[in-house]
């Protein structure tokens, strides 16, 4: 029978119970890299030292995850962004049918949002991660619910001359507010997306607006050129970057720790 000294990396490996040696790859610490690591200087001093270690640990006693300086796992953070951006495509989506209003599906749909987030493992740069990705999760869902009408109509829409018609008057808040209608080429009456223009007085005059073909978006009076929503696109462009890049870094910095220590330990 060899002695300790003489077993190989798989020997030693493979001693180890099936569920250990799971828990070695889920840290990035499995066969392959283990041999990656005797084949150097001083290499099967070091895998015994490592497999050492854990073993004295043991899994029963601390999750694997946190083997060796605290990995983060992946799944959990996967998972906070899955929900985030579902939640952020179900609110600018809503917006088809409600409007702006979709800024309160958004913030109803943050409740699992931020729950998910919550329940992610600590480790270094975890609670920042969560604040992250919340603060750019509302800036999705607050300020793209309010434009997704424009960028909507910016890349689908076509500018039509149009009728202005007679406007609707509702009470809101106590005042009476006009809301100016137009009539497209079809024979159609809708209302406009804003009241940005004096319409009452306007009644059979021709203008132009911004119609959506598919008749998801209420008409936009003006050209594309004056709907706006460039920089509020930049802006949700830029979280949308961060809301993907949080919880990527959290996980890539906690792995890289992980490994800083380990083979710190094995030297």
């Amino acid at each position: 029978m060899a002695s300790e000294n003489e077993r190989s990396v798989d020997e030693l490996f493979a001693e180890l119970p099936e569920k250990w040696q799971r828990s070695l790859e889920e840290v990035g610490m499995g066969l392959p890299e283990l041999r990656r690591i005797a084949a150097g200087p001083d290499g099967m001093r070091r895998v015994r030292t490592i497999l050492a270690e854990f073993s004295e640990a043991g899994p029963a006693s601390r999750p694997p995850r946190m083997v060796y300086g605290g990995a983060t796992p992946v799944w959990p953070w996967a998972r906070l962004l899955l929900v985030a951006v579902v939640s952020v495509a179900v609110c600018l989506l809503s917006s088809l049918f409600v409007g702006k209003a979709a800024a309160f599906v958004g913030l109803l749909l943050g409740l699992p949002v931020i729950r998910v987030a919550f329940k992610t493992r600590d480790s270094r740069g975890a609670p920042v991660a969560r604040y992250v990705t919340a603060a750019a999760y509302l800036v999705l869902v607050l300020v793209g619910s309010y434009f997704a009408n424009a960028w909507y109509l910016q890349l689908r829409g076509v500018e039509q001359t149009v009728t202005i018609a007679t406007p609707t008057h509702q009470w809101t808040h106590g005042t009476r507010e006009t809301y100016c209608r137009v009539r497209l080429r079809d024979g159609s009456v809708h209302e406009v997306v804003d009241n940005r223009e004096n319409c009452a007085d306007r009644i059979g005059q021709t203008t132009t607006a911004v119609v959506d073909p598919a008749g998801h978006y209420k008409p936009s009076l003006g050209t594309k050129s004056e709907m706006g929503g460039l920089l509020e696109g930049y802006v949700c462009l830029g979280a949308a970057v961060v809301l993907v890049l949080a919880p990527v870094t959290v996980v890539a910095v906690g792995r890289r720790n992980r490994y800083g220590q380990a083979m710190g330990t094995a030297v």
